[in-house]
Protein backbone atom coordinates (compact mmCIF):
# COMPACT_ATOMS: atom_id res chain seq x y z
CA UNK A 1 0.00 0.00 0.00
CA UNK A 2 1.24 3.25 -1.04
CA UNK A 3 1.17 5.94 1.77
CA UNK A 4 -0.27 9.20 1.09
CA UNK A 5 2.11 11.73 1.31
CA UNK A 6 -0.43 14.33 1.19
CA UNK A 7 -2.57 13.19 3.84
CA UNK A 8 0.45 12.29 6.01
CA UNK A 9 1.94 16.04 5.51
CA UNK A 10 -1.69 17.47 6.32
CA UNK A 11 -1.91 15.25 9.47
CA UNK A 12 2.08 15.77 10.88
CA UNK A 13 1.19 19.57 10.55
CA UNK A 14 -1.97 19.30 12.23
CA UNK A 15 -0.74 17.57 15.38
CA UNK A 16 2.44 20.66 15.13
CA UNK A 17 0.54 23.01 15.23
CA UNK A 18 -1.89 21.71 17.74
CA UNK A 19 0.73 22.16 20.21
CA UNK A 20 1.38 26.01 19.35
CA UNK A 21 0.08 28.81 20.29
CA UNK A 22 0.57 32.52 20.41
CA UNK A 23 -0.40 34.55 23.96
CA UNK A 24 0.14 38.53 23.92
CA UNK A 25 1.86 39.80 26.73
CA UNK A 26 2.07 43.16 28.41
CA UNK A 27 4.04 45.68 25.86
CA UNK A 28 3.07 44.13 22.90
CA UNK A 29 5.52 40.85 24.06
CA UNK A 30 4.42 37.43 22.09
CA UNK A 31 4.63 34.32 24.23
CA UNK A 32 5.28 31.09 22.25
CA UNK A 33 3.76 27.72 23.83
CA UNK A 34 5.71 25.03 22.40
CA UNK A 35 5.78 21.29 23.72
CA UNK A 36 9.16 22.01 24.82
CA UNK A 37 9.45 21.25 28.41
CA UNK A 38 12.54 21.35 31.42
CA UNK A 39 12.71 17.60 32.85
CA UNK A 40 10.20 18.89 35.84
CA UNK A 41 7.43 19.47 33.83
CA UNK A 42 8.25 23.91 33.86
CA UNK A 43 7.92 24.53 30.50
CA UNK A 44 10.72 26.62 28.31
CA UNK A 45 9.95 30.42 28.04
CA UNK A 46 9.94 31.84 24.15
CA UNK A 47 9.08 34.85 23.58
CA UNK A 48 8.75 37.22 19.74
CA UNK A 49 9.99 40.84 20.16
CA UNK A 50 9.04 42.43 16.68
CA UNK A 51 12.12 44.32 15.53
CA UNK A 52 12.01 47.65 13.72
CA UNK A 53 13.60 46.14 10.98
CA UNK A 54 11.18 43.87 10.79
CA UNK A 55 11.23 40.08 11.54
CA UNK A 56 11.29 39.29 14.83
CA UNK A 57 13.50 38.35 18.38
CA UNK A 58 13.39 34.93 19.52
CA UNK A 59 14.48 35.07 23.44
CA UNK A 60 13.82 33.45 26.68
CA UNK A 61 14.37 36.90 28.47
CA UNK A 62 17.19 34.91 31.13
CA UNK A 63 14.63 32.11 32.03
CA UNK A 64 16.52 29.22 30.65
CA UNK A 65 19.82 30.30 32.93
CA UNK A 66 17.38 31.00 36.22
CA UNK A 67 15.71 27.83 35.54
CA UNK A 68 18.79 25.70 35.68
CA UNK A 69 20.65 28.10 38.66
CA UNK A 70 18.15 26.35 40.73
CA UNK A 71 20.22 23.22 41.28
CA UNK A 72 23.70 23.84 39.03
CA UNK A 73 26.37 26.50 39.36
CA UNK A 74 25.83 28.05 36.32
CA UNK A 75 29.21 29.53 36.35
CA UNK A 76 30.56 26.25 35.58
CA UNK A 77 28.89 25.96 32.13
CA UNK A 78 31.39 28.47 30.31
CA UNK A 79 34.99 26.43 32.49
CA UNK A 80 36.87 24.01 31.04
CA UNK A 81 35.63 21.17 28.49
CA UNK A 82 31.80 22.45 29.53
CA UNK A 83 32.51 25.57 28.06
CA UNK A 84 33.54 24.73 25.27
CA UNK A 85 30.63 22.58 24.54
CA UNK A 86 28.75 25.64 25.86
CA UNK A 87 30.11 27.89 23.01
CA UNK A 88 29.98 25.12 20.17
CA UNK A 89 25.76 24.48 21.04
CA UNK A 90 25.66 28.61 20.66
CA UNK A 91 27.68 28.91 17.08
CA UNK A 92 26.33 25.93 15.68
CA UNK A 93 22.49 26.68 16.54
CA UNK A 94 23.44 30.54 16.00
CA UNK A 95 22.56 31.55 19.06
CA UNK A 96 23.31 34.52 20.91
CA UNK A 97 24.03 35.19 24.71
CA UNK A 98 23.40 38.69 26.46
CA UNK A 99 23.90 38.81 30.22
CA UNK A 100 22.22 35.22 31.10
CA UNK A 101 19.57 35.68 27.81
CA UNK A 102 19.78 33.46 25.14
CA UNK A 103 18.16 34.86 21.77
CA UNK A 104 18.10 34.99 18.30
CA UNK A 105 16.74 37.29 14.96
CA UNK A 106 14.71 35.97 12.82
CA UNK A 107 12.95 36.97 9.48
CA UNK A 108 9.12 36.66 9.43
CA UNK A 109 8.67 33.69 7.11
CA UNK A 110 11.63 31.52 9.23
CA UNK A 111 9.36 32.23 12.52
CA UNK A 112 8.06 28.41 12.33
CA UNK A 113 11.68 26.77 11.92
CA UNK A 114 13.61 29.23 14.03
CA UNK A 115 11.25 28.94 16.58
CA UNK A 116 11.77 25.32 16.57
CA UNK A 117 15.79 25.39 16.33
CA UNK A 118 15.59 27.88 19.48
CA UNK A 119 14.17 25.43 21.52
CA UNK A 120 16.25 22.86 20.13
CA UNK A 121 19.55 25.48 21.48
CA UNK A 122 18.00 25.24 24.86
CA UNK A 123 16.99 21.62 25.10
CA UNK A 124 20.97 21.49 24.07
CA UNK A 125 22.06 23.78 26.75
CA UNK A 126 20.06 21.82 29.56
CA UNK A 127 21.87 18.67 28.84
CA UNK A 128 25.00 20.34 29.82
CA UNK A 129 23.35 19.70 33.39
CA UNK A 130 23.37 16.11 32.59
CA UNK A 131 27.26 16.51 31.53
CA UNK A 132 27.80 18.59 34.92
CA UNK A 133 26.27 15.97 37.38
CA UNK A 134 27.70 12.73 35.41
CA UNK A 135 30.87 14.82 35.59
CA UNK A 136 32.33 13.15 32.60
CA UNK A 137 35.99 11.59 33.26
CA UNK A 138 37.65 15.19 31.49
CA UNK A 139 35.36 17.51 33.33
CA UNK A 140 35.53 15.69 36.43
CA UNK A 141 39.51 16.06 36.63
CA UNK A 142 39.37 19.62 35.42
CA UNK A 143 36.73 20.61 38.28
CA UNK A 144 38.40 18.77 40.87
CA UNK A 145 41.63 20.92 39.86
CA UNK A 146 40.15 23.45 40.51
CA UNK A 147 38.48 22.86 43.70
CA UNK A 148 41.47 21.65 45.21
CA UNK A 149 44.01 24.59 43.25
CA UNK A 150 41.85 26.89 45.45
CA UNK A 151 42.51 25.34 48.55
CA UNK A 152 45.94 24.53 48.24
CA UNK A 153 48.46 26.52 46.34
CA UNK A 154 49.10 24.36 42.98
CA UNK A 155 52.91 24.64 43.55
CA UNK A 156 52.34 22.02 46.31
CA UNK A 157 50.31 19.57 43.86
CA UNK A 158 51.81 17.17 41.90
CA UNK A 159 49.86 15.17 38.94
CA UNK A 160 50.04 11.91 38.07
CA UNK A 161 52.68 11.27 41.09
CA UNK A 162 54.58 8.00 40.76
CA UNK A 163 55.18 6.17 43.97
CA UNK A 164 59.37 4.88 42.59
CA UNK A 165 59.60 3.14 45.73
CA UNK A 166 57.45 -0.44 44.80
CA UNK A 167 57.18 -2.19 42.08
CA UNK A 168 56.36 -1.23 38.49
CA UNK A 169 55.23 1.86 40.15
CA UNK A 170 54.99 3.38 37.24
CA UNK A 171 51.48 1.04 36.75
CA UNK A 172 49.66 2.60 38.99
CA UNK A 173 49.98 5.83 39.05
CA UNK A 174 48.52 8.63 41.93
CA UNK A 175 46.29 11.39 40.70
CA UNK A 176 47.81 13.97 43.00
CA UNK A 177 50.33 14.12 45.48
CA UNK A 178 50.18 16.99 47.74
CA UNK A 179 52.97 17.98 49.95
CA UNK A 180 51.09 17.13 54.36
CA UNK A 181 51.97 18.17 57.01
CA UNK A 182 53.43 15.29 58.42
CA UNK A 183 53.12 12.58 55.57
CA UNK A 184 52.31 13.20 52.09
CA UNK A 185 48.50 13.35 51.08
CA UNK A 186 47.75 10.98 48.14
CA UNK A 187 44.40 12.20 46.26
CA UNK A 188 42.36 10.12 44.17
CA UNK A 189 39.28 11.23 41.97
CA UNK A 190 37.05 8.75 41.55
CA UNK A 191 33.88 9.68 38.72
CA UNK A 192 33.24 6.43 38.09
CA UNK A 193 33.41 2.54 39.29
CA UNK A 194 36.08 1.62 37.48
CA UNK A 195 38.17 4.69 39.14
CA UNK A 196 37.27 3.19 42.00
CA UNK A 197 38.55 -0.12 41.47
CA UNK A 198 42.02 1.52 40.02
CA UNK A 199 42.13 3.29 42.73
CA UNK A 200 41.54 0.30 45.38
CA UNK A 201 44.86 -1.92 43.05
CA UNK A 202 46.88 1.27 43.83
CA UNK A 203 46.03 1.86 47.45
CA UNK A 204 46.60 -1.86 48.10
CA UNK A 205 49.89 -2.02 46.29
CA UNK A 206 51.16 1.11 48.38
CA UNK A 207 50.11 -0.63 51.55
CA UNK A 208 52.19 -3.54 50.14
CA UNK A 209 55.30 -1.05 50.11
CA UNK A 210 54.41 -0.02 53.38
CA UNK A 211 54.45 3.50 51.89
CA UNK A 212 54.10 5.79 54.56
CA UNK A 213 51.04 8.47 53.35
CA UNK A 214 47.34 9.72 53.86
CA UNK A 215 45.21 9.73 51.19
CA UNK A 216 42.07 11.53 50.18
CA UNK A 217 39.07 9.88 47.89
CA UNK A 218 37.07 12.48 46.51
CA UNK A 219 34.11 11.38 44.53
CA UNK A 220 31.45 12.72 41.53
CA UNK A 221 28.64 10.95 43.22
CA UNK A 222 29.72 8.21 45.85
CA UNK A 223 26.11 7.17 46.31
CA UNK A 224 26.07 6.18 42.50
CA UNK A 225 28.96 4.01 43.36
CA UNK A 226 28.13 0.11 43.91
CA UNK A 227 28.23 -0.90 47.38
CA UNK A 228 30.95 -3.67 46.77
CA UNK A 229 33.14 -1.35 45.42
CA UNK A 230 32.83 1.42 48.07
CA UNK A 231 34.01 -1.33 50.43
CA UNK A 232 36.40 -2.71 48.76
CA UNK A 233 37.72 1.16 48.24
CA UNK A 234 36.83 1.94 52.04
CA UNK A 235 39.16 -0.78 53.33
CA UNK A 236 42.46 0.37 52.13
CA UNK A 237 41.41 4.89 51.64
CA UNK A 238 41.42 6.91 54.00
CA UNK A 239 39.22 10.11 54.32
CA UNK A 240 36.38 10.62 51.91
CA UNK A 241 34.40 13.86 50.35
CA UNK A 242 31.35 12.42 48.74
CA UNK A 243 31.25 14.73 45.87
CA UNK A 244 32.61 17.92 44.11
CA UNK A 245 29.68 19.72 45.29
CA UNK A 246 30.29 18.94 49.15
CA UNK A 247 33.11 22.20 48.83
CA UNK A 248 32.71 22.54 52.83
CA UNK A 249 33.97 19.70 53.81
CA UNK A 250 36.93 18.86 50.86
CA UNK A 251 38.11 22.49 52.60
CA UNK A 252 38.21 21.10 55.73
CA UNK A 253 39.42 17.70 54.76
CA UNK A 254 42.09 19.27 52.43
CA UNK A 255 43.50 21.96 55.07
CA UNK A 256 43.82 19.19 58.05
CA UNK A 257 46.01 17.27 56.17
CA UNK A 258 47.91 19.27 53.80
CA UNK A 259 50.99 21.72 54.75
Amino acid sequence: MTPNVEMLQNALCKSFCADVRIVERKGGVLLVDTPFHFPDGDAYSIYLEPLAAGGFRVTDSGHTMMHLSYENDISKFKEGARGRVYEQILAEMDLKEDDGEFYLESAADDLGKNVFRFGQALTKLHDLTFLNRARVESTFYEDLWESMTHIVSPEKVIRDYVYRYMPNAEDYPIDYRIEGKTEPLFVFGIPNRDKARLATIVLEHLLRADAQFKSLLIFANQEEMPRADLARLSNVGGEMVSSLDAQDDMKRKLLKMAA
